[in-house]
């Protein structure tokens, strides 16, 4: 992390809102803030799940992180 302030801290979250605003946002219309969070609810699950990410191999965040444990169940001491 930079000193607070910095660009740099926010660069995922930031990159994480844009993809957000753009695929919902600009697209949708919602009426009710309950919409609008059940349409970002089901955005980000339908992200989790079925998403793949090139920064972990081509696969979905849960994906990865069911076989990050999966890989500490079988070898703990590296998974620390």
């Amino acid at each position: 992390m930079g000193r607070p302030g910095s660009a740099l801290d926010n660069a995922v979250i930031e990159s994480w809102h844009s993809t957000v605003e753009f695929e919902l946002r600009r697209l949708e219309h919602f009426a009710t803030k309950t919409q609008a969070r059940a349409a970002v609810a089901a955005w980000i699950d339908e992200y989790n799940r079925d998403r793949r990410h090139s920064s972990i191999g081509m696969i979905s965040p849960v994906a990865y992180e069911l076989a990050l444990g999966t890989a500490a169940v079988d070898n703990p001491e590296q998974a620390a």
